[in-house]
């Protein structure tokens, strides 16, 4: 019995530690930080910030109307609005969305490689506030 108590211990000191640094670690891989923001004027942009995604050829950023992206079909399947070429796949960078587009209908943002018709990144937008 006091053998299980001082292993069970053990594995809740080491472990906890260990735990809590790997969610720090590899939390980041899970989520996507991307926002809209509305402009003066009525006009709207999306910024990336602390971005980074992995380097391909032909890459662009589009609005989505898939509410949640996870593979090349759900984009395909579903209208979007290319905001133009990726400007660089790492760092801060804002891409304007023309005026007059209804934002609502695209609730997500996916970097999309043209040339192969492949999903690099996709991100749920937050609501224009």
């Amino acid at each position: 019995m006091l053998r299980s108590i001082v292993i069970f211990l053990a594995g809740a000191i080491i472990g906890a530690p260990v735990g809590a640094f790997l969610w720090y670690a590899f939390s980041p891989l899970l989520f996507d930080e991307v926002v809209t923001v509305q402009l003066p004027g009525g006009t709207y942009e999306v910024q990336f910030t602390a971005f980074e995604v992995t380097n391909g050829p032909d890459l662009e950023v589009w609005l989505s109307a898939h509410p949640d992206p996870q593979s090349s079909g759900d984009v395909k399947g579903e209208p979007f609005l290319s905001l133009g070429q990726l400007k660089g796949n790492v760092g801060d960078q804002a891409y304007s969305i023309p005026a007059g587009t209804d934002v609502a209908i695209y609730p997500s943002v996916v970097i999309w490689c043209e040339q192969f018709g492949v999903l690099f990144s996709p991100a749920v937008l937050a609501p224009p506030s």
